[in-house]
């Protein structure tokens, strides 16, 4: 049985480290104003801040099923 969740099966590293593939991180701390997108910025560093950080990974998390939405085949 499938999950309908977009989000199952997938790390919070594999979902970073598409979204700085795709966007880049000067794109990435425009769309989320979060320091570790913005200064200085790395897949460690990003990880660190949005796994104690709630809100800021909902909103890496809402990117990521937006951006996976609209690219699908």
């Amino acid at each position: 049985m499938s999950s309908n969740d977009p989000l199952h099966g997938k790390t919070l590293e594999s979902i970073l480290i598409e979204l700085e593939k795709h966007f880049g991180w000067d794109e990435l701390g425009n769309m989320i104003r979060i320091n570790c997108f913005i200064s200085d910025p790395s897949i460690n560093s990003s990880l660190k801040f949005l796994r104690k950080t709630p809100w800021a990974r909902k909103k890496v998390e809402d990117l990521y099923i937006s951006y996976i939405t609209k690219n699908k085949l």
